[in-house]
């Protein structure tokens, strides 16, 4: 036996083949990242604004109360009884006179012929009377309007029936509308006579189109004079103040005030969103209110003022996200049966989205409840899915999920993989607590599940991709199997 030194090593050098190195990868590490939506380039919770304290679609008129009042309106009882015989009149006459007018009127792209235009009128002064009915003798006026090759686009608030029938009698303008007005008896003839413009306020396409035909309009004349395409003018805007209403009063007040012309910067840096703010501060400042983000689309929302209004117009402005993707969302979480307070506890939030406690779980509640109260309102529900959609790596991953479950051999993935897929995410899960979740994807419950219907799902439900993050479904593997797997991918 030969004598070793003392700084020979106590084994002899062996092949390397006698050793086995095993390398965990991040990957194969366990994740604690309070954040479930990391891995798609979620690098912090949404950010969600506090609720405006104001809710502009809440009628402040007072109920009518005392013997005064209810005597008032007993005494004034003839008076309502000519007011409406009126109204009917001066209603009949007018649509009469714009029959009149549009009669054999086939070129309707073009501005209306100088006595078409005459005969309108007629129209316009019985709108004049229709308002003297409703109370309306005297009308005050703030400023002057400014010329039309000044400024040919008209904005204003629109808070009552009242300010329309101004305007038709003060500017006979063309009008932008929902289409719905056009069914409307006897006033939809009117409107057809301003060539109004249609527009669906819920289609993309349906707004760019009018978009392009205000431009059409409101140029046309100048276009014609000059000789310059619409692009190159550019477009300035001025604003009337509708009067608020006195509820009651036997002869309201009124007052429209004409704001000065809000003109867009010379140095064409100016973007649409931001002269938009500017517009919008500028008619606020004058109505002496609150300028917040609500919309349209708010009236959508509107079971609850408090707990279900989310400034549509700052939502879409972030988010890219139209009325109804959000009303999709409402739903959804009405389903979570909000308390009345209009927050969802936890137990509820898994009920909603078909879920069982576990860690993945509690970290999307988490994420969503940047309020650390233990319940998440819609709000917070809106934004945060919204921000989740909204990070870069969300449809590559969705696109990687359907893969990863099995889409990427076929054209489809049966609910077996995908349970198989996301079961470690949620270790204990039973099979029929499972086919809860799978059903959301399954829509037509064929045993199959398409891309499409797999992408749409995912889409309506975005916080579900948490369950499909491989780094949290190495988390939940045992690391005796990761161990395992890396000596049979060695041997």
């Amino acid at each position: 036996m030969a004598e070793n030194g003392i700084t020979d090593p106590l084994l002899p050098p062996s092949s390397s083949s006698d050793h086995i190195i095993l390398n965990l990868s991040e990957s194969q590490r366990p994740s604690d990242s309070p954040n479930p939506f990391q891995f798609i380039g979620c690098s912090e919770p949404p950010s969600v604004p506090p609720a405006s304290t104001v809710d502009p679609f809440r009628n402040g008129t007072q109920n009518v109360e005392g013997v005064y009042e209810w005597v008032k309106i007993v005494a004034c009882l003839p008076l309502a009884l000519v007011r409406v015989v009126v109204f009917g009149a001066c209603l009949m006459v007018g649509y009469l006179a714009t029959k009149f007018a549009l009669w054999g009127w086939k070129d309707k792209e073009n501005p209306m012929p100088t006595w078409r235009s005459r005969v309108m009128w007629v129209t316009r002064v019985c709108a004049r009377l229709i308002l003297f009915s409703f109370g309306y003798q005297w009308i005050k006026r703030r400023g002057k309007p400014a010329p039309r090759e000044i400024a040919p686009i008209i904005v204003s608030n629109h808070v009552s029936y009242i300010e329309p029938i101004f305007y038709f009698y003060e500017l006979f303008p063309t009008i932008v509308a929902s289409e719905s007005h056009d069914s409307i008896p006897c006033v939809g003839t009117i409107i057809r006579a301003m060539q109004v413009i249609y527009v669906n306020r819920f289609s993309p396409s349906s707004r760019r189109e009018a978009v392009n035909e205000i431009k059409k309009s409101a140029f046309e004349d100048l276009n014609n004079r000059e000789g310059l395409p619409a692009m190159d003018i550019p477009e300035y805007y001025y604003f009337l103040r509708e009067p608020r209403q006195m509820a009651g009063a036997l002869f309201p007040s009124s007052l429209v005030e004409y704001l000065p012309v809000v003109y867009p910067r010379d140095d064409k840096l100016e973007s649409a969103a931001h002269y938009a703010e500017r517009t919008g501060h500028a008619m606020a400042s004058a109505l002496n209110v609150v300028n917040t983000g609500h919309s349209y689309g708010d009236l959508m929302l509107h079971d609850n003022p408090s707990s279900y209004m989310v400034e549509m117009s700052r939502v879409e402005k972030l988010f890219k996200l139209s009325s109804t993707e959000a009303l999709d969302f409402l739903n959804r979480f009405l389903s979570m049966n909000p308390d009345p307070s209009g927050r969802v506890q936890y137990h509820n939030f898994l009920r909603g989205l078909k879920l069982k406690a576990c860690p993945v779980s509690e970290k999307i509640f988490a994420f969503l409840d940047v309020e650390t109260s233990g319940a998440i309102t819609f709000r917070q529900f809106l934004f945060g899915s919204a921000h989740v959609m909204k990070q870069p790596g969300f449809h590559h991953s969705c696109e990687s999920a359907f893969s990863s479950c099995g889409g990427a051999v076929k054209d489809y993935i049966i609910e077996k993989e995908l349970r198989d897929f996301i079961r470690p995410a949620i270790p204990g899960w039973k099979d029929d607590e499972v086919h809860e979740l799978l059903v959301l994807f399954d829509h037509d419950n064929d045993g199959r599940i398409g891309k499409d219907d797999f992408l749409s799902c995912l889409r309506r439900n975005p916080l579900l991709i948490a369950f499909f993050n491989p780094h949290q479904l190495h988390h939940h593997t045992d690391i005796g199997e990761v161990i395992k797997n890396q000596i049979q991918a060695y041997i």
